[in-house]
């Protein structure tokens, strides 16, 4: 049990709002990666991407976020330096609560999409070489951590190119696009289930049917043994029927209704032209003004795009819920440890892990903070780099989703916010590569950059005063 004396209590309750203060500026900050291209290409309007991914981040957070296996707090350090001294690593990650808040809202306010894990592992490093000399970081991981800004936007922005191009070559560009999506659709419902199922349906499964004892039961009453990836695709195909059923659906009442439109568009000018005919002397006619080639507006697209956007929506949910339970962590990791050294009086080890009151505080934080100050970041990526159509926006999510999959699949840390940008940058190049704009993402790159120097001056810089005001 943790000790509630006033004394204590009073300053667990202060690192819990620093944790709930740094959630904030998370949540403002790394949640434009799930929503910033729905908002951009109109799929969703600012305030119904806030409210849908305040939901489904908080869910993540909440249900899913203990389920990470190893927290950056022991990850970045050298446990051996900080076993025999656990208050200065308690001191240290209060010092990285304070960094990572200030830098991700500077970050914020200006619109940056920056990673709030190299913010808080920069923190870390940074407190940690004043605490304990250069040799209390792991630089291995640091240097892992940094190869990540390059290979993870290119690896995104060049999968988020390969499906636009797929889905332009196929779709978009075809003399009868509608025939095509209609022939599509079941490839795509598979590809993005597929993608966000393997992130998303694994956890689910495990905590709905294993930990609860559902598959205990039925193996005990119907000697069913059910193994979970079975369950997954099962659950998986099921939803990707169903999907494609209703967007088929879906697309034929959009079509009957606009063939309907049209008819009585026809008839109208029909009844005008006759009115105009009688009332007014017969004059020679010219022909009707063509349009450059370039112009010409190709019949279906607009119906395409409102397809494509239901699309995107749903894989907007996924990315979502999988960065709420993914990244809170980011958050209240160090919130955590320090928990944890109040209740033991020792440096965590192998059975640290954050409780549960902790990743209601981080998902709580993260909602806030969307809410109040998100909607500088979703307007960066959604609409300042290239003006994008749902089409476009859905293939850079399913990107993004990807890369961060096969990323985690391999033990590697990667940012989401360098994943999406990479990806909407592809999708650009294969648009219309004039139309990117270089100068944002040269400030985007540039917080890039300095993210991880900024972080660990700031965790040194207040560690030395905490240090220095607890001496005197």
């Amino acid at each position: 049990m943790l000790d509630t004396s006033g004394v204590v209590f009073l300053q667990l309750g202060a690192m819990a709002a620093l944790a709930f203060y740094v959630a904030a500026n998370l949540g403002a900050n790394d949640v434009a990666n799930s929503m910033g291209t729905s908002v951009g290409s109109k799929a969703l309007t600012l305030w119904q991407a806030i409210i849908v991914a305040g939901i489904l981040e908080f869910s993540g957070a909440v249900l899913f976020g203990q389920g990470v296996s190893e927290t950056l707090a022991t990850g970045v350090v050298n446990a051996e330096v900080f076993a025999a001294k656990p208050q200065v690593f308690l001191i240290g990650m209060v010092s990285v609560l304070i960094a990572c808040g200030i830098w991700l809202q500077i970050a914020t306010s200006r619109g940056l999409p920056v990673s709030s894990s190299h913010a808080v592992v920069g923190a870390i490093a940074g407190f940690s070489c004043v605490a304990a000399g250069i040799n209390a970081v792991d630089w291995r991981t640091i240097g892992t951590i940094s190869l990540t800004w390059v290979a993870t936007p290119i690896a995104s922005g060049a999968l988020a190119a390969l499906f636009y191009s797929g889905v332009k070559y196929w779709i978009l560009d075809r003399p009868d696009p509608l025939f095509q999506l209609r022939e599509w659709i079941p490839w795509l419902s598979a590809g993005m289930l597929s993608v966000f199922g393997i992130i998303v349906l694994p956890s689910v499964v495990d905590v709905a049917l294993v930990q609860t004892g559902a598959i205990a039961f039925v193996y005990d009453r119907l000697g069913w043994n059910l193994p979970i990836h079975d369950i997954v695709i099962g659950i998986g195909s099921i939803g990707a029927i169903g999907l494609t059923l209703n967007s088929w659906k879906k697309l034929e009442s959009v079509e009957k209704e606009e063939e309907r439109r049209k008819k009585e568009e026809g008839r109208r000018k029909k009844e005008e032209g006759r009115s105009t005919n009688t009332n007014s002397p017969t004059l020679p006619l010219s022909p009707p003004p063509t349009l450059p080639p370039s112009e010409t507006p190709k019949l279906g697209h607009s119906l395409i795009e409102q397809q494509m956007a239901r699309f995107q929506v749903l894989s907007a949910c996924f990315v979502a819920f999988s960065h709420g339970s993914n990244d809170v962590g980011n958050a209240v990791a160090p919130l955590a440890a320090i928990a944890y050294i109040r209740r033991t009086g020792s440096f965590p080890s192998d059975d640290f892990s954050v409780p549960l009151w902790i990743l209601v505080v981080g998902g709580a934080g993260i909602v806030i903070g969307l809410a109040i100050w998100g909607k500088n970041v979703i307007a960066t990526v959604g609409e300042k780099i290239i003006e994008l159509q749902p089409s476009g926006g859905f293939c850079a999510e399913l990107a993004t989703a990807t890369t961060v999959l096969l990323a985690s699949r391999f033990g590697l840390p990667v940012s989401t916010s360098h994943a999406l940008v990479g990806a909407v940058v592809g999708v650009g190049l294969i648009k219309a590569w004039k139309t990117v704009r270089w100068k944002t993402l040269l400030s985007i790159g540039s917080a890039w950059l300095v993210t991880i120097p900024i972080a660990a001056a700031l965790g040194a810089s207040i560690f030395s005063i905490a240090q220095w005001i607890l001496a005197r």
